[in-house]
């Protein structure tokens, strides 16, 4: 697998990388990882995704929108290979 060094990434950015990361359990890296799939995905389908649309440049979500997530009892979880 290739490697990736980035340089002359803002302090307050990366400070924001490994909060966000560490509220969702994951490494920074891992984190990072993700959101480069995210990003290059959305590149090619060229539509934004609803949390996308919802969530402010910033990262947070929109003030006056409440998000719910839910699912029925008895629906599978299954995994979905975002690469």
């Amino acid at each position: 697998m290739g490697q990736l060094l980035v340089r002359e990434v803002e302090d307050a950015l990366v400070q924001r990388l490994k909060r966000r990361a560490a509220a969702q359990g994951l490494s920074t890296e891992e984190l990072h990882r993700r959101i480069l799939r995210e990003a290059l995905s959305r590149e090619e389908n060229g539509r934004a995704t609803l949390i996308e649309f919802l969530i402010s440049p910033e990262g947070e979500v929109a003030p006056d929108v409440e998000l719910e997530w839910s699912r029925p009892r008895d629906t599978e979880i299954r995994e979905i290979d975002l690469s």
